[in-house]
């Protein structure tokens, strides 16, 4: 009995106290719980952070030491198109010659690379088509690769051919003009193939090889006009790469002057009656903001004065010491060369903004200039081909 009883005790309390024993085991359960939670957590965060940096380290290794011989020298030409949409030219600029060319230019009115191939082409006395492309949504090329203008499209025997880059036209369009023996247009632009290279940030860009070069095989006067060819192409790779750098901080210097600009755009390049209001209105203003920043950090990209105007007039008087040296009116003598023109072409961009009207009050560029515009719309150089 008595060892009954002490069981029914033992076993009473037990019962009394296993709430308490339970309440007690869950509790130091949960706590041990959610120490081994935190710390489970702890170390998946700092196994996570190791291995990302781990496998960042070396992705960044195998990036950088990876072969790259796949997109060095990637060689390819401008193919020809079969067909072109469908879009009514802005206006026909008749010349006195057209050379059994159907040429067609898409451009800004003001770009100084589009400026550069107007010049050529008007001082040459060469017929073209025009078309005028929004900067803004550039609907006009939608039906190319290439994304940037000017675009000159060649009608061929086959279809067309797109030509690009401002230099690379000019002197595509030269050696065809140049030349004794005519060659198609399609086997002059072979000679200009785009390369393709890894530059030493990593990243893929794309040169045209050639473009400051005339390809003139059949001339009997080849070693003259290499030798003025030479200082020609120095000075055309000025007006690319030093010149032309200096016009846009000077254009947007303030954020009035980048209204004004634009609306001169809008005025020349005859934006009314070319896009809808909405669609100008978007070109003029988000334009104007967005050129004004832009002018900012190229003013700094490419290392001009903090008065960007003495920048400009520095580069203008450079150029003008240049073409004293030669003795005559233009770099090219008494004639304009294609360093002339593509300087002249450079600066025709901004003939109408407050930086221009600067530029003449305040260097001696007017009597070369306004010579230049002279020689061009008299089309001087078609009496030379």
């Amino acid at each position: 009995m008595l060892n009954f009883t002490n069981k029914l005790v033992t076993k009473s309390l037990l019962f009394s106290y296993r709430p308490y024993l339970v309440k007690e085991g869950f509790k130091n359960l949960s706590t041990n719980t959610s120490r081994n939670i935190k710390r489970g957590t702890f170390r998946l965060g700092l196994t996570g952070i190791t291995v990302g940096a781990l496998v960042g380290t070396g992705y960044s290794i195998h990036y950088m030491n990876k072969p790259r011989a796949h997109i060095l020298n990637e060689e390819t030409t401008i193919a020809q198109v079969k067909d072109l949409p469908s879009i009514k030219p802005t206006r026909f600029v008749k010349n006195v010659e057209d050379k059994g060319l159907e040429l067609t230019l898409y451009q800004y009115q003001t770009c100084p690379f589009c400026c550069k191939v107007r010049a050529f082409l008007d001082y040459y006395g060469i017929s073209y088509n025009l078309v005028e492309v929004d900067p803004v949504l550039r609907q006009a090329i939608k039906w190319s690769p290439y994304r940037k203008v000017p675009i000159l499209v060649a009608k061929t025997e086959d279809g067309y051919q797109p030509l690009i880059d401002s230099t690379m036209i000019v002197s595509a369009l030269a050696s065809y003009l140049f030349e004794d023996n005519k060659k198609d247009l399609p086997e002059i632009v072979k000679c200009f193939p785009s390369v393709s290279y890894v530059d030493d940030d990593g990243f893929k860009k794309n040169e045209i090889m050639n473009r400051y070069f005339i390809m003139l095989n059949n001339r009997k006067d080849l070693q003259a006009i290499e030798q003025k060819s030479s200082e020609e192409r120095k000075w055309r790779k000025w007006a690319d790469s030093v010149l032309v750098h200096t016009l846009s901080p000077n254009v947007y210097r303030t954020s009035e002057e980048a209204l004004q600009s634009f609306n001169w755009f809008s005025d020349v390049g005859e934006w009314e009656a070319n896009f809808p209001a909405w669609e100008r209105y978007l070109m003029i203003y988000v334009g104007a903001s967005a050129m004004w920043l832009i002018g900012k950090r190229l003013k700094k990209r490419h290392n001009l004065k903090d008065d960007v105007r003495q920048s400009l007039y520095d580069e203008c008087n450079y150029w003008l010491r240049a073409v004293k040296s030669k003795g005559g009116q233009f770099m090219g003598g008494q004639t304009p060369n294609l360093a002339d023109l593509a300087v002249y072409g450079v600066l025709s961009s901004i003939e109408g903004c407050l930086a221009f009207k600067d530029l003449l009050n305040n260097t001696k560029i007017g009597p070369w200039y306004f010579g230049m515009k002279k020689c061009i719309s008299e089309h001087e150089g078609a009496k030379s081909i």
